[in-house]
């Protein structure tokens, strides 16, 4: 049987694509990936998503969006697309040895941030460890607290974190940014920010919460603490797209490109989400995006079919 819609990926951007072709009656079969959910899964409190002023955990929203989208009869497969065939309708995508075929799909795959790969950096997610100062800068009030990262990402999340912290250290294995001029000055003229030059993070300390790093100097080899209450990773996001190489025009970058709505360069196959987006990446947007690739899906399947 070949489906009306496939989605690819799940949280906000992919649930809200299933909820809203669910509700055009395109009957979507979502493939979530074994890791379901999205980065939320890995937030605890999240107070900036609309509708929710005393703030809901992470997994609980998503666990609300996926009752919404199954009430609607969405089908949902915990598996992993693992190959896809864009070359010609039906488009073919295929779980291990199991085909699906569709007539469009939708990818919300997101990205993945980038960790530092310490055991208890994982460990400490979202107990001090974030990589969304947009998300979660707000618990730092008055908090000290660290940024890794040396590029304009680090330096926009810095200063975002000024707005609370008392006292934002930017950690940089390097002695210069690798930040724009203009948001390279800004950084370094803050007197909230104070830069620790040729550094890397060996270790996150705490027992519940983030209590301090353990950092080395890579020039001197010099080991010590640094006492913060949270750490912030801005050392970039990776897009999950590795399985559409040579399928659809992807940037630099490996995001994918759309033609200025939500379709890719091939007609017929969207993209919602983080894995199209790597400006703004809040829950919100994704959502806003997957609302779009339902809606251009529904509307791209009815001028096909007249």
């Amino acid at each position: 049987m070949t489906e009306k819609v496939v989605i690819v990926g799940s949280g906000p951007a992919g649930l809200t694509a299933a909820i809203y072709t669910a509700r055009a009656d395109l009957r979507p079969l979502m493939i979530e990936g074994m890791e379901r959910g999205g980065q939320l899964m890995l937030t605890t409190d999240v107070e900036n998503y609309p509708g929710f002023p005393d703030g809901i955990l992470g997994p609980q929203l998503m666990e609300d969006f996926r009752n919404q989208a199954e009430r609607f009869e969405t089908r949902i497969m915990s598996y992993d697309v693992t190959k896809v065939d864009f070359s010609s309708r039906p488009f073919k995508l295929w779980v291990e040895d199991d085909l699906y075929e569709a007539d469009s799909v939708i990818i919300s795959t997101g990205a993945s941030a980038r960790w530092l790969g310490l055991e208890n950096e994982t460990r400490l997610r979202g107990h001090g460890v974030s990589a969304c100062a947009t998300c979660d800068g707000f618990f730092f009030r008055e908090k000290a607290i660290a940024v890794v990262g040396g590029g304009d990402s680090a330096a926009e999340e810095a200063l975002f974190l000024t707005k609370f912290a008392s006292k934002v250290y930017v950690i940089h294995r390097r002695d210069e940014l690798r930040a724009s001029k203009i948001m390279a000055n800004r950084l370094l003229a803050h007197d909230k920010v104070e830069m620790v030059w040729n550094t890397v993070v060996e270790d996150v300390l705490g027992d519940s919460l983030v209590t301090g790093l353990q950092v080395r100097n890579v020039v001197t080899d010099e080991v010590s603490e640094l006492p913060v209450e949270g750490l912030f990773l801005a050392i970039g996001h990776t897009p999950n797209t590795g399985i559409f190489e040579g399928q659809i025009e992807l940037d630099e970058n490996g995001y994918i490109l759309t033609n200025g709505n939500t379709m890719t360069s091939v007609p017929g196959v969207f993209a919602a989400g983080d894995v199209a987006d790597h400006v703004y990446r809040q829950a919100i947007t994704a959502a806003g995006m997957g609302c779009q690739a339902a809606i251009d899906a529904e509307r791209w399947l009815d001028e096909q079919e007249n």
